[in-house]
């Protein structure tokens, strides 16, 4: 039988009676011999009242103390689950972050996991227990509480699966595993069998909502095997692993991402000279604003248009050092363009197949969408349009690469 690590998100765990359904569905893993530990994030929009509390008190609340309040999210649902294992002759017991101690860095509100110590979990697994253990928190070296940010209870999931050597991490969620598209966009996008870590990564960081990109990154470098299961219905959901086999249910693409939050930021009239594109995108670095796509233009009578892409929650503080950065550098214009978004085709195939991007460039052509950026790397290509072609790019994409149906299309 296997140990299993399995994460239910805050829609599993909603209110009292899915809680009474994840402790049924723990107890039929126990019943069939299997050890389980299981990570609970907090009710859903229970994190959401603690920070509606927190700047009631405080616009700007300190992180540590906000660490101390939010945390206590995940603490409630530990309990009540171990509470509800124990109705039915399970044998469990809760713990939160710093009693498993899940160290992490100093960094409140957004740490990040530096080492478990899995002692106290394998005795109580070795003894029979369910270890039922509050995700999103961990403990820094001064005994301080903190929380690894947005979806972190992911993130802490893998990371026990990692320290235990478990045989999986299951993360139960509102859907039924990974799709090639989203399927409110696309009705005839199908649920993968299989996906690498690294096409999983790509459609994470691409804005897929199904898993964290932190917890994808961990499970790839510990090589543990992921699964994404829904939790309100039975189904094999879609594995995520290291091989790259014969057997990949998408042997070319593995699916369509899009990410809605782009911004559009152009320096016109550029002096062409070395280090420019530093004098650019240093001073926003600086900042911890994250860029994404860039283009820079060949230079004209000593000048050049350079452009990249933030993420819209950044695009005003980004904006504004800018427009000291254009003054300093005798630059023309600085335009900005908040109505657009990315569009990526995502699969380990393109290493061995040729004309993806012809492919991809026909399609949208094909329905009038007119691309302003591209992006590549060695299994992915993005390209930035207008906000407005999103949905046509995104099904044109789904139909050309052969992704709707019950299978792939082999190229």
């Amino acid at each position: 039988m296997a140990l299993l690590v399995q994460k239910y998100g805050g829609t599993s765990v909603g209110c009292p009676e899915r809680i009474e359904r994840v402790a049924d569905k723990v107890a039929r893993f126990r019943a069939d011999g299997h050890d389980v530990v299981v990570v609970v994030s907090a009710m859903s929009g229970e994190t959401n009242r603690l920070l509606d509390l927190a700047r009631s008190i405080e616009p700007h609340p300190q992180p540590r103390e906000l660490d101390m309040l939010v945390s206590t999210g995940e603490q409630v649902t530990t309990a009540l689950l171990s509470m509800a294992l124990h109705k039915r002759q399970v044998p469990a017991r809760s713990y939160n972050g710093s009693q498993v101690r899940i160290l992490t860095d100093t960094a409140h509100t957004k740490a990040r996991i530096q080492h478990i110590d899995g002692h106290k979990l394998r005795a109580d697994i070795d003894q029979g227990r369910v270890v039922v253990v509050a995700g999103f928190q961990g403990v820094d070296p001064d005994g301080n509480i903190t929380t690894l940010g947005r979806g972190g209870s992911d993130t802490t999931a893998v990371a026990l699966a990692a320290a235990l050597s478990a045989d999986e991490c299951q993360i139960y969620t509102d859907v039924d595993g990974v799709y090639t598209t989203d399927p409110r966009i696309e009705s005839s996008a199908r649920r993968l069998e299989k996906i690498t870590f690294e096409e999983m990564l790509e459609l994470a960081s691409m804005g897929s909502k199904v898993l964290q990109l932190r917890a994808v990154e961990f499970a790839g470098k510990y090589a543990v095997p992921l699964r994404v299961l829904s939790s309100f219905e039975e189904g094999p959901g879609t594995l995520i692993t290291m091989d790259e086999d014969a057997d990949m249910e998408a042997p070319t693409i593995a699916g369509i991402a899009f990410n809605r939050d782009e911004a559009k930021l152009t320096v016109l009239g550029v002096p062409d000279t070395p280090g420019v594109a530093y004098e650019i995108l240093g001073p926003v670095g600086e900042a911890n604003i994250e860029v994404d796509v860039i283009l820079q233009n060949t230079g004209e009578d000593g000048h050049t248009d350079f452009t990249f892409t933030v993420s819209r929650s950044d695009l005003n503080d980004a904006r504004a050092i800018l427009e000291h950065s254009v003054a300093q550098l005798g630059a023309k214009e600085l335009r900005v363009d908040s109505k657009i978004a990315k569009v990526s085709v995502v699969g380990v195939g393109m290493r061995s197949h040729a004309n993806v991007a012809a492919r991809m460039f026909k399609a949208l052509s094909e329905v009038g969408v007119n691309i302003q950026m591209i992006s590549t790397s060695e299994i992915k290509i993005s390209v930035i349009i207008e906000e407005n072609y999103l949905e046509l790019a995104v099904r044109s994409l789904h139909t050309a690469f052969g992704l709707e149906g019950d299978a792939g299309v082999q190229q």
